[in-house]
């Protein structure tokens, strides 16, 4: 399946009659960030692209991180330029988060991962990002053991995952499809797209963003993953 490159809009498809937009960028491009230098929460879209554009560095795409708790504190585990900013979570709950196993997509010195919380830390990798959330979608090809095909629970949905060619693919639901994926379909969805292991992010309020419309007013979230532009 042919899928659009970094340095590019994310590119609008309909699969199995839904409508999503997806992109996939190289682990070079990718950044988390949930606070500015001066350690202030940044919690829109526009906050984050300006405070790039203050730093000179140019944005292709913005996409909401995993899920956060009231305030805008990360549900789970933040590492934004190797920093721990909040710590991972491995306590029980309800809500999608807690639905177990859940995970974490992280960015390291050898490349991108989607694991398992329970295989955090990762040993010999120096983690530069990370966010945690839930449910995972993907472990090595197999599906989440709880999601079933015929769940009737069909919701707007964004979710990430890493390609076998190493790459990161970006997926986020259309607000205008004719229908929305369950967990199960968002999930095979990913292999489609030649993930083995992919993350679900966040639900009814996710936006992902490019061009002019990075400065336009966004929900409010608790976490950012971005894809910035690279030099030819």
């Amino acid at each position: 399946m042919c899928l659009t490159q970094a340095n590019a809009a994310p590119e609008k498809r309909v699969i199995d009659g839904i409508t999503y937009y997806i992109l996939s960028a190289p682990v070079a491009s990718i950044k988390i960030i949930w606070k500015d230098d001066a350690e202030k929460q940044l919690r829109t879209i526009p906050e984050v692209a300006r405070f790039y554009q203050s730093k000179n560095i140019a944005i292709d795409t913005l996409m909401n991180g995993g899920i956060f708790e009231p305030g805008g504190i990360p549900s789970g585990l933040l590492i934004q330029e190797g920093k721990e900013l909040n710590p991972v979570n491995r306590n029980p709950g309800e809500g999608n988060f807690f639905l177990q196993p859940n995970g974490i997509f992280l960015l390291h010195d050898k490349g991108a991962a989607v694991i398992r919380t329970d295989e955090y830390p990762l040993r010999d990798k120096n983690i530069l990002h990370a966010v945690q959330s839930g449910p995972l979608l993907l472990r090595q090809g197999k599906i989440h053991p709880v999601f079933r095909a015929e769940s009737t629970s069909r919701l707007h949905r964004n979710g990430i995952g890493v390609a076998k060619t190493g790459e990161v693919i970006f997926v986020i639901t259309d607000f205008k499809s004719a229908k929305f994926p369950n967990l199960h379909e968002f999930a095979e969805l990913f292999r489609k797209l030649g993930c083995d292991d992919a993350l679900f992010l966040d639900g009814d309020i996710s936006q992902m963003r490019s061009g002019d419309d990075l400065y336009k007013p966004s929900n409010s979230f608790g976490s950012f993953i971005v894809v910035t532009k690279l030099s030819d």
